[in-house]
């Protein structure tokens, strides 16, 4: 059972081996309050930052990664101005090679006006929230980028439900690829994953390896009834908890 827990002390924050942390941020920032975080923040991030052209935009970067920063520099005991990333063959973020060895994996993911971060020891995680629309076109969307499996099943699934699935299987498998850390260079259709309404999150197969998908979790994450989100956690044994970072803290 997920464990919500609103405390606005990080101070005392861990993340135990047999856990894995979501934390959900509210993206109800102000330009000025989310500027606070540029001092943790390195040159390329800031630089980052001003090519956006909206403010809004530029608030979403700011404060993902400001917030990211603080949370890893207090698993890492360290300062969140210290930390240095590197990116993946295919962009996925982590620790630089030889900045510790803490195996610290994490993942972000953001939409609207949501903010997630999932944060695990020793095993690879992947995280995507989506804000829900009615007003797009679930199977032609679907027809593209789902398996045939999945294209069956959402079929299957009474229209005033579809919208919701769709959403449900596009965040597992977002979440899925980001926490294989393959990216798009994975087809989406070449796995399957649960999507029915009621039944629980799972992958259900992989190709052309069938053994990958007993390698990994996927679980819903709850984040309003606006939005879907899913966690892809690699193996067994762990615990999930939500997290929600405090609306008047900064670091």
């Amino acid at each position: 059972m997920n464990e919500i827990d609103s405390s606005p002390v990080l101070r005392d924050y861990a993340l135990p081996w047999d856990e894995v942390h979501v934390w959900r941020i509210a993206l109800d920032w102000s330009q000025a309050r989310a500027r606070a975080f540029n001092a943790v923040l390195s040159s390329d991030e800031q630089q980052k930052a001003e090519r956006f052209h909206l403010a809004v935009d530029r608030v979403r970067h700011v404060v993902g990664r400001g917030v990211l920063r603080a949370i890893l520099a207090q698993c890492m005991k360290t300062k969140a101005d210290r930390l240095c990333f590197e990116y993946g063959a295919f962009g996925k973020p982590r620790l630089a090679t030889g900045s510790t060895e803490i195996p610290l994996q994490f993942n972000v993911s953001h939409s609207g006006e949501l903010i997630l971060v999932a944060l695990a020891m020793g095993r690879a995680v992947g995280t995507d929230v989506e804000r829900v629309r009615s007003d797009i076109e679930v199977d032609r969307i679907a027809a593209s980028f789902f398996s045939t499996h999945e294209r069956l099943a959402l079929q299957a699934i009474p229209a005033h439900l579809r919208v919701q699935a769709f959403f449900d299987c596009w965040t597992r498998k977002e979440a899925f690829i980001k926490a294989v850390g393959n990216g798009l260079s994975l087809p989406l259709n070449q796995f399957d994953v649960c999507l029915m309404p009621g039944q629980e999150p799972r992958l259900l197969a992989t190709r052309p390896d069938p053994a990958e998908a007993g390698r990994w979790m996927i679980q819903a994450v709850d984040v309003g009834p606006d939005y879907r989100a899913a966690l892809v956690v690699e193996g067994t044994g762990w615990q999930l908890k939500i997290r929600d970072w405090p609306v008047d803290a900064i670091g």
